[in-house]
């Protein structure tokens, strides 16, 4: 368990909180490009560490990330006209273009110096793997942006399902670097089967009935992996069903794929009490891969359906207990809500928009929560007092080689080898070892 003020400081993001500005000094994934896909389209609404800003995409079809209330009155840009590369104020005609410079200030005299003087809060931008990508940090320290783990190449196939939720970032992703939990909440979509790890057009199958992993974790300089170790169906004996997650910090996990499709997993915090969670499935080479629609319907996160334009629920939610359907469960579907992500938002939701955890009672299924909880805490505080930054600390490893794994593999195999390149095998093998399973067994008793 963590104590209240330890808590704090892994959760809280807006203002000057150390963890929202350790996340502003990486390349954030603001929103989806199909939010903007048009030139002189709607602006979009977007919220990040407390800040409200909007998107726009101008004539040209260059990108801007602006704070949402003018400089001049602070009526919301969100209801601006987007035209003639620029966004214009509907209130007094005070039109920005994307770095925020103003470039037409109708209601003033012509000769007035005042628009070399209202220059607007501008972020700088960039798209890739299916993301507009925006730096908010300090502009003297903005990092090189790269390819993401899940679009590492231009020929990657990406499929994206989006909602926004009322609670923190971080419970969000515990959920995402907790395996033992797999198979039980979704133990209806995640079923056992010989044969190889698959996704079926309702369900992934997976070869193993084992409800007990062994968590063993290994530290890396971006961040963790971590192997969920199961008996396998076949050859127990002799062999291992492995689950390898990486988490790359502090907004992906990278989990363990199918022979279909690879699946990430991307969180970003809209303020202290409210997230907006992707979910993503990736293809590249003979992969199969699934598409846009199709994922979505998968993840019963449908546009129009289950969330709305602005992928905020509008089917499933709390207040009407996700539609949980009793009479399912009473025929054999053990949570009686469709969709991995559905069942995973009903707990992370039921924790509380902060989870307390100075309440709980962990065990060792917990030990890569404890792992996260504990590097992101010191990452936040190395960053606090000496200006560290998690994830660009040398030798650093480009995001676009690292992966996630599942297999069945003899038993005399070594895990932390299993998924990882030969660049990233001796990059880690230079870093001090791993806490002991014993350790980190002592530190949830």
């Amino acid at each position: 368990m963590l104590t209240q003020a330890e808590n704090e400081l892994l959760c809280r993001v807006e203002g000057d909180a150390p963890m929202g500005r350790l996340m502003r000094r990486h390349w954030v994934p603001a929103l989806l490009s199909e939010q903007v896909a048009e030139p002189d389209g709607a602006p979009v609404r977007v919220q990040l560490f407390g800040e409200k800003l909007v998107a726009f995409r101008d004539s040209n079809g260059k990108l801007g990330l602006l704070g949402e209330a003018c400089p001049h009155r602070k009526a919301s840009l969100a209801f601006g006209r987007n035209e003639e590369c620029g966004l214009r104020c509907l209130y007094h005609g005070w039109k920005f273009d994307t770095d925020g410079n103003v470039v037409d200030m109708p209601s003033e005299p012509k000769a007035s110096a005042l628009p070399e003087k209202a220059k607007h809060l501008s972020y700088p931008t960039r798209e890739a793997g299916g993301f507009v990508w925006a730096y908010m940090g300090p502009p003297d320290a903005m990092p090189e942006f790269e390819a993401p783990p899940w679009a590492p190449h231009a020929e990657a196939r990406v499929a994206i399902a989006k909602v926004e939720l009322p609670c923190n970032w971080a419970q969000i992703m515990e959920g995402q670097i907790d395996s033992a939990h797999s198979s039980t909440l979704h133990s209806s979509d995640m079923r056992p089967a010989k044969g190889d790890a698959t996704a079926k057009g309702d369900h992934w199958v997976r070869p193993s009935t084992d409800k007990n992993p062994r968590i063993q974790v290994q530290l890396t300089n971006y961040g963790m992996r971590y192997a969920a170790i199961r008996r396998p169906i076949a050859n127990a004996n002799s062999h291992d069903y492995v689950r390898i997650t990486t988490y790359v910090a502090p907004f992906t996990a990278l989990i363990p794929p199918n022979s279909t499709y690879n699946v990430t997993s991307v969180i970003v915090p809209r303020s202290d009490t409210s997230s907006t969670f992707h979910f993503i499935a990736w293809a590249e080479g003979e992969q199969a891969g699934i598409g846009t629609q199709e994922w979505r319907k998968f993840c019963v996160l449908e546009v129009g359906v289950d969330v709305d334009a602005q992928f905020r629920p509008i089917k499933r939610h709390a207040h009407n207990d996700y539609l949980q359907d009793r009479a399912a469960m009473a025929d054999g579907n053990f949570t009686g809500i469709p969709g991995i992500p559905n069942q995973d938002i009903a707990m992370w939701e039921s924790m509380g928009q902060i989870a307390d955890r100075s309440q709980e009672r962990l065990g060792a299924s917990d030990i890569a929560i404890v792992q996260f909880r504990r590097l992101m805490i010191d990452a936040a505080r190395a960053f606090a007092q000496e200006g560290r930054v998690i994830g660009q600390i040398q030798p650093r490893l480009p995001q676009a080689k690292l992966r996630s794994y599942q297999g069945v593999v003899e038993k005399t195999v070594p895990w932390r080898t299993l998924g990882a390149s030969d660049e990233e095998v001796k990059v880690l093998s230079g870093l001090e070892e791993d806490e002991t399973d014993k350790e980190m067994a002592a530190a949830v008793a």
